[in-house]
């Protein structure tokens, strides 16, 4: 954000039963941390999204000037990802819904079968918690992420779809999730990523 010093970034990791060196990183960085103990990414990112909206609240900041953009500690953004979505939130948008390619993928013909089932372009179908920005009042008024296990960020964007007609589904902001084939949750996105490399190979 260079580009916009005008801008207010604040972060926030939310560290939710983490058993490796996430915490350590996070604090030698010094970027603060919310530790949860919820074993869910719905909750997870609830409880992320509460304490961002406690903070800005409390510096003043309308919920309706504050902008919820979330990703995940595996996933590598652009250098301009935060400036297109404040540049799209500018432009009167409430919600901006990126995409995800895959990184580090262990066989080069599983990427092949990703890009085969992905159009990453304008006015994608995917949505993707690693890839996602809201308007803070947006997000109140869709009822927030969910305290869902899997998909909490296709609920949350159904309800923002449903409150709102002001989003987008770009691939302006695309970023670079990893290709690991074992994740945290079953059903989620490295279990795709293993069902689509099983096919492949």
């Amino acid at each position: 954000m260079r580009s916009r010093p005008d801008v207010v970034v604040d972060l926030l990791v939310v560290l939710d039963r983490c058993t490796d060196a996430t915490a350590p990183v996070v604090a030698a960085a010094g970027v603060p941390a919310v530790v949860s103990d919820h074993g869910q990414v719905g909750a997870a990112r609830a409880a992320g999204a509460r304490c961002v909206l406690a903070r800005s609240r409390a510096a003043g900041v309308p919920d309706d000037a504050l902008w919820l953009a979330s990703t995940d500690a595996d996933t590598v953004v652009p250098v301009d990802w935060l400036a297109v979505q404040v540049e799209l939130a500018e432009g009167g948008l409430d919600a901006v819904v990126g995409t995800v390619e895959p990184g580090d993928v262990e066989d080069p013909r599983a990427l092949l079968a990703w890009h085969c089932r992905h159009e990453l372009g304008e006015g994608h179908p995917y949505v993707h918690g690693a890839n996602l920005g809201v308007r803070a009042s947006t997000y109140l008024a869709a009822g927030g992420y969910p305290p869902l296990p899997l998909h909490e960020d296709a609920v949350l964007v159904d309800a923002v779809r449903a409150t709102t007609d002001r989003w987008v589904a770009t691939d302006r902001t695309r970023v670079c999730s990893s290709g690991r084939r074992a994740g945290r949750c079953d059903g989620g996105f490295a279990t795709y990523i293993d069902e689509i490399t099983r096919e492949a190979v």
